[in-house]
C-alpha cells in the first residue's frame, strides 16, 4: 500500500518509493507495478499525475482526482510558482551554497523520442544547492586516502530531465547511486559498505498555492529508516524532524 502524505477533495500526494514507475511506459514493458495504477486501486477512483519523479527518486508525488484539477495544477507548475525541495547524498565536500545556472540539452530516448528534434538548443536550467552536512570515512578508494560525502539541499528553479543529477555532476559532486551521471566506483563501494542500492535523491517537500482555496500548501515526505540509519552512521542527525 502506498503512503499517502496529503489528500483533499481535489488532490492526493504519496511518498513514492525508489524504483517505482509513475505510470505505464513502453520503455519498461516488463514492469507490472506503477504508482498511478496502485493509487487508483487504493482509492477506488481515477487519478491524474500533475508532475513527475524519476523512477529511482523517492518522495512527494502529487496527483489530481479529476482532469479539471489536473489542468489547473498543471498551470501552477507552468507558472513556476511551485517550490520543490530535494535532499541528495553526493560525493565529496560540496560548497556551502552555490547557484547553478547551466542550460541543459534535452536528453532524448532512442525509442520514445525517435521523431523529436535532435538538434534542439539547450534549455535554461537553474538550481540552488545548500550543503547541510559533511562526513569522511577513513577508507581508501582508488587514488584517494579517504571517502567524503555531503548531504545537499536542492531547489530546482526549472524542471529539466535529470536536472539535479546533471547539475551536481557538473559541480563534480555526483549523487551516490546515479548510474547515468555518477561515479560507478563510489556507487559500488556504497552498495557494498552500506547495503543500500538506490539513487540517493529524495523529493522531500512540495509547496504551492492551492488553485481552489488559494491557501499555501506544504507537503512533506519522510526519508525513511534506511536513510536515517545511514545518517546516524555518518555522524549526522538521525530523526525525520532534523531534515524538514
Amino acid at each position: 500500500m502506498l503512503e499517502i502524505v496529503y489528500q483533499d477533495e481535489h488532490y492526493v500526494a504519496i511518498n513514492k518509493p525508489s524504483g517505482l514507475l509513475v505510470h505505464r511506459s513502453f520503455l519498461d514493458k516488463h514492469e507490472t507495478q506503477f504508482a498511478m495504477q496502485m493509487l487508483r486501486d487504493q482509492l477506488g477512483q481515477h487519478v491524474f499525475p500533475v508532475h513527475r519523479l524519476d523512477r529511482p527518486t523517492s518522495g512527494v508525488l502529487l496527483f489530481a482526482l479529476s482532469s479539471e484539477a489536473a489542468r489547473d495544477m498543471n498551470q501552477v507548475f507552468i507558472d513556476g510558482t511551485v517550490q520543490k525541495r530535494y535532499l541528495a547524498l553526493v560525493r565529496g565536500f560540496a560548497p556551502a551554497d552555490v547557484y547553478v545556472d547551466k542550460p541543459l540539452k534535452e536528453q532524448l530516448d532512442k525509442i520514445a523520442d525517435k521523431f523529436a528534434d535532435q538538434d534542439k538548443a539547450p534549455q535554461e536550467a537553474q538550481t540552488q544547492f545548500n550543503c547541510l552536512h559533511q562526513a569522511t570515512l577513513n577508507i581508501p578508494l582508488g587514488k584517494y586516502p579517504s571517502i567524503r560525502y555531503s548531504l545537499v539541499e536542492c531547489f530546482p528553479k526549472t524542471g529539466r530531465k535529470h536536472q539535479i543529477r546533471r547539475h551536481l555532476n557538473h559541480l563534480n559532486h555526483p549523487i551516490i547511486g546515479d548510474v547515468n551521471h555518477g561515479d560507478n566506483k563510489q556507487n559500488h563501494f556504497f552498495q557494498d559498505h552500506f547495503g543500500i542500492r538506490r539513487l540517493m535523491l529524495f523529493a522531500t517537500e512540495l509547496k504551492f498555492l492551492h488553485p481552489y482555496s488559494q491557501q499555501p500548501i506544504t507537503i512533506r515526505a519522510s526519508l525513511g529508516e534506511d536513510m536515517l540509519n545511514l545518517c546516524k552512521q555518518l555522524g549526522w542527525p538521525d530523526t525525520e524532524k532534523d531534515y524538514q
